[in-house]
């Protein structure tokens, strides 16, 4: 029997839920826990500066309030409210700030975003969702290529609101098309009428009946039928194929288009849909009851033809819910795709990538300057250019503003946050009774309390190239 490490303590407890436990381990987490020191204050890291940011920063102070390194004093609204994020009210506020310069006098409509994954960008994409703006948002190349990010991005935005990585907005045409389904609630599927359908399903019939003739002894390939093994293997070829082909359905009957155009109609033609629709259901079910052939289903109509109402269900009206008929096509109610409306604007979040980027080129005097500008930018920055650029140009093609939050670039107007943005980000922050919030971050915490070197790498992993997609919050 295996001995514990620690005198006089077992090494399998149970707890007073008669649960077992391994009590070293759990000696091991009291001992890690108690070592740990209580978070004070949280921080952000200035990117631009490379350090760990006292203005971005909140703090407990000695009554046990929060104190912001920039706004000070937050009062009782913040108690309710993690310190990782109070770090990045500034964030939230900015995002706050360009969703109020472009939603003013305006209840609804499409809001774009570049950096969507930015804290700030997040903060406007979040915050304009929760107030009934669709939101299309573009992440930086930062963060675009981590698909559990762009997923989760996905998810807090409302329909009909979605989010794409900075290369899908590069195309301009695509990204435009993927607003203008938005704003108008046009999902790009096209309709067709009743008589497009039944033509489409006769020419296929026709097609299946050249191709699987009831000559053959299944609708199979003829090539399958022609043996191509072994010499020894051809006496028991035809016994085998006899019991391969007893799986499959029989070849079609002869199909006359002159009869078909005649005959099948289109009320026909609902009736051999209600009647697939059965045989899919009981497949599924795993209750299949009939022999089922299409071909043979048309050939039996086109001799004894149905009436559609007979295969319909009557307790549920003359069209069951959320089944298609072509003679009568329509959405069930509350399935249509919601509408977008028109743009209000877009809000270009500033990254270190695209602020570098757009001072080359905006420094430029000439054509040629910025094409040599362009040249030399790197690949980061290029795309981080284009995308932004073409979020912007879709913008103004509706006719709407584009203003940068968190920076500046050269041809937007910035916009700075009020005491308003600040108390409309702390409200976005605040945890409801149900336990939700408006605005919800991936946070990232390097706990400098307990080990300060973890500041250091803190800021060494938010200033690299290609930096995680949490935002990183150091605490002590």
């Amino acid at each position: 029997m295996a001995q514990s490490i620690i005198p006089n303590l077992p090494l399998i407890e149970e707890d007073e839920e008669g649960s077992t436990y391994d009590a070293r381990q759990k000696l091991k987490m009291d001992r890690f826990l108690a070592d740990r020191k209580p978070v004070t204050s949280a921080h952000a890291i200035d990117v631009k500066k490379g350090e760990i940011s006292n203005q971005d920063s909140a703090a407990i102070n000695a009554s046990g309030g929060v104190v912001h390194g920039r706004y000070g004093e937050l009062g009782p609204v913040a108690d309710a409210i993690p310190l990782e994020y109070l770090a990045l009210l500034r964030h939230a506020s900015e995002g706050a700030a360009g969703l109020r310069v472009l939603s003013e006098g305006k209840s609804s409509g499409t809001l774009l975003v570049y950096g969507v994954t930015e804290a700030n960008g997040m903060a406007a994409a979040q915050i304009g969702s929760a107030k009934g703006y669709a939101v299309v948002g573009v992440a930086g190349g930062e963060h675009s290529g981590n698909q559990v990010m762009m997923e989760s991005i996905k998810g807090l935005i409302n329909d009909p609101g979605t989010a794409v990585p900075d290369v899908y907005a590069l195309s301009k045409k695509n990204f435009s098309n993927l607003v203008e389904s938005i704003v108008n609630g046009d999902e790009g599927i096209e309709t067709a009428t009743a008589d497009e359908y039944l033509e489409e399903f006769k020419e296929n019939l026709l097609n299946y009946a050249i191709t699987f003739p009831d000559s053959l002894p299944a609708a199979v390939d003829a090539e399958k039928l022609n043996f191509s093994g072994m010499d020894k293997d051809r006496e028991h070829f035809k016994e085998n194929m006899q019991a391969f082909l007893s799986q499959l359905p029989p070849g079609s009957p002869p199909m006359d288009k002159a009869q078909l155009d005649a005959m099948f109609t289109k009320d026909q033609y609902e009736v051999f849909r209600k009647r697939f629709w059965t045989q899919t259901t009981d497949v599924i079910s795993g209750e299949e009851r009939n022999f089922f052939s299409p071909p043979h289903i048309v050939k039996e109509l086109l001799e004894t033809p149905g009436k559609p109402s007979t295969y319909i269900n009557e307790a549920l009206g003359p069209y069951q819910p959320y089944s298609f008929s072509i003679l009568k096509q329509s959405f069930p109610e509350g399935s249509a795709p919601p509408v977008g409306g028109p743009v209000i604007g877009a809000v270009i979040a500033v990254t270190p990538v695209l602020e570098s980027a757009a001072q080359r080129i905006g420094a430029a005097k000439t054509l040629r300057e910025k094409g040599e500008a362009l040249q030399f930018l790197t690949s980061h920055e290029r795309t981080a250019f284009g995308a932004a650029s073409s979020v912007a140009a879709v913008a103004r093609k509706h006719g709407a503003p584009v203003y940068a939050i968190g920076g500046s670039l050269p041809g937007i107007d910035s916009v700075d946050a009020t005491d308003a943005d600040v108390k409309e980000a702390l409200a976005a922050m605040d945890i409801g009774e149900d336990g939700s919030t408006k605005l919800n971050y991936f946070v990232q915490q390097y706990r400098a309390c307990d080990f300060p070197f973890y500041g250091d790498y803190a800021v060494h992993r938010a200033t690299e190239e290609m930096a995680g997609p949490r935002q990183i919050v150091v605490a002590k």
